[in-house]
């Protein structure tokens, strides 16, 4: 008997799903069909000897220069610090609670002034 592959459900972020449908529009496919396309290229890629998650690691951890990534490296590089830099870590909320609890600035607004917590009300 023929192995059949059996189709499985996973859940996919909206924001992939958002970047899918007007891919697979573009490339005349269904939007699944796109995802398993991007999948099966990024399995290239990462098989390809020319990308390292170790190296993206580096790079964020600032052990290694982000110019020492090859192309493909350098995208998820970007991506996943541009993720990071806009998650404010425990530090920083705590930093920045203590100088609203003292009415001191908390950040600027679109002019380049500062704004302090009871303008932000």
């Amino acid at each position: 008997m023929e192995d059949e592959a059996m189709a499985q459900s996973i859940k996919i972020p909206d924001d992939l799903m958002e970047l899918a449908r007007p891919e697979a529009e573009r490339q005349s496919r269904s939007v699944t069909g796109q995802i398993a396309h991007w999948a099966k290229i990024g399995r290239a890629v990462e098989r390809s000897g020319r990308f390292s998650y170790k190296q993206i690691d580096a790079a964020l951890a600032g052990a290694l220069l982000p110019e020492d990534l090859s192309a493909e490296e350098s995208a998820v590089y970007e991506e996943e610090f541009c993720k990071a830099v806009g998650v404010p870590t425990e530090e920083e909320r705590a930093f920045f609670a203590d100088r609203r609890a003292r009415g001191l600035g908390v950040g600027l607004d679109e002019t380049g002034r500062i704004v302090h917590a009871k303008n932000r009300l």
